[in-house]
């Protein structure tokens, strides 16, 4: 079915009423080519490759956003895992490499930084170790720098030893940032089955089989899902509901690939991918859970919510796929908690809790995403929550992840503020139960049969 004059002129009040926009244009550089014995002398050449193919990012986007008339929100880096870069140089002390990537943010101007990190789900190299034990330090020190951690395949299984480390290393970064509520831990994730290609921080990182620069799209539109299906009505049946969503997004796909095409051509660097994820921010109106509650719940949390969020993730990809052949990423609907202002009204009312988010997460983009825990929970309760999240990952050959924030200081049902587009949080529960012998085991979570398909 043709798309009409006025579905096309529809984009207009779609950026100028519903908050649509180019959530990020991310440059990946690769960075092979820095290492160097010496780790000074291989920092150095990460940020000058950084500078030299970065320099004109903003002035290009914001060049693209006034001649288009779309709003481009973040202007982002991912490079090579640093664990990678650094092998050579053999150093126990990879922060070097944190402080030059965030020198080179700063100086090119963009927002975030991603590529401190590591692939980890099968087992350490002298570098992988070295980078878990930067990792604490080079977000204490640095603003802009994201870390990402690569725990569990579908191919490996579940890292273990590698994840009990994981939840050493958050409870050590939320101390180190205790004066900004654990905020470090905002710039930290771990993965099960990462993408190579992710344009979102704080996992956004460029892997080993992409080219020497490419340029990826992360496109978000909640608020026009959400006055989309505000216009249909509560009348409508669950396929005429998801006919909307996947239309909705072919529009916003197709407006993403045209602005990184362009973006790419004025960089003189390769178009990667557009990802289409609906990703929310603290705003009225661009909310995930209101798009849930307008597909049927009363509150997100609800009964319903798990089948209301499989819907909207498979039309959001599916309006992706129809529009443009180099849909990537992620791709489907975040659920940051402390970014999405309906999940922190829901949590507020008691609708949505860590068990239902867990379920959530099983037919979404990623995982548990922004999620406030008490400052003294214990390591062994958080290997037991990032297990639990990447086993649904490795089982279902889908990408999750973990970002958790143990906010020292605040306990269960207190409020912390982060400000900006990390929100507010509402510190939740994780239950009095614990895991300590699991957490204690060690080795790894064998993956499951269906490993074996070639």
């Amino acid at each position: 079915m043709p798309f009409t004059d006025e579905e096309i002129l529809e984009t207009v009040r779609m950026i100028e009423l519903e908050t649509l926009d180019i959530r990020t244009t991310t440059l990946g550089i690769s960075l092979f080519d820095c290492a160097d014995p010496d780790l000074e002398s291989s920092a150095e050449k990460v940020y000058a490759k950084i500078v030299h193919h970065a320099k004109d990012l903003v002035r290009i986007a914001d060049s693209i956003a006034a001649d288009y008339g779309v709003p481009i929100v973040n202007k982002r880096i991912a490079v090579t895992p640093i664990s990678m870069v650094a092998a050579a140089s053999g150093s126990h002390d990879l922060v070097p490499f944190a402080r030059a990537m965030d020198a080179a943010a700063k100086e090119v101007g963009v927002d975030f930084i991603g590529g401190f990190s590591a692939y980890v789900h099968k087992g350490f190299t002298r570098s992988d170790d070295a980078l878990f034990d930067s990792i604490p330090a080079a977000l204490a020190e640095t603003d802009r720098v994201c870390a990402s951690v690569s725990l569990a395949t579908s191919r490996a299984g579940i890292n273990m030893d590698a994840v009990a480390r994981f939840s050493d290393v958050i409870l050590d970064t939320a101390a180190r940032t205790a004066a900004d509520g654990g905020l470090g831990c905002a710039k930290l994730v771990c993965f099960s089955n990462p993408v190579e290609d992710n344009p979102f921080v704080a996992g956004a990182h460029i892997g080993p089989g992409e080219g020497e620069t490419v340029l990826n799209v992360g496109v978000s539109g909640p608020g026009v899902v959400r006055s989309a299906l505000a216009r249909l009505g509560p009348d409508a049946d669950l396929l005429a509901v998801a006919e909307t969503i996947k239309r909705t997004a072919f529009k916003i796909t197709r407006m993403g690939e045209l602005v990184g095409r362009e973006a790419a051509k004025r960089l003189g660097t390769a178009f990667g991918i557009v990802d289409v994820s609906l990703a929310p921010t603290p705003a009225i109106g661009d909310s995930v859970a209101d798009i849930l509650e307008l597909i049927g719940v009363d509150r997100t949390g609800a009964p319903g919510t798990t089948a209301a969020l499989a819907l909207l993730t498979d039309a959001v990809k599916k309006g992706g796929a129809m529009a443009s052949s180099s849909v990537g990423g992620l791709s489907g609907a975040f659920i940051p908690v402390s970014e999405d202002q309906g999940m922190i009204d829901a949590v507020r009312l008691g609708a949505l809790s860590l068990a239902k988010l867990e379920a959530m997460t099983a037919v979404c983009s990623v995982g548990l995403d922004m999620i406030a825990v008490p400052g003294d929970t214990p390591a062994a309760t958080l290997t037991g929550m990032i297990a639990d999240e990447l086993a649904i990952g490795m089982v279902n050959h889908k990408t999750t992840a973990v970002r958790v924030i143990p906010v020292p200081g605040k306990g269960a049902g207190e409020t912390v503020e982060w400000g900006g587009l990390l929100g507010t949080a509402i510190v939740q529960d994780p239950g009095k139960f614990s895991c300590a012998v699991l957490h204690r085991r060690g080795g790894r979570i064998p993956a499951p049969i269906q490993s074996y398909r070639n």
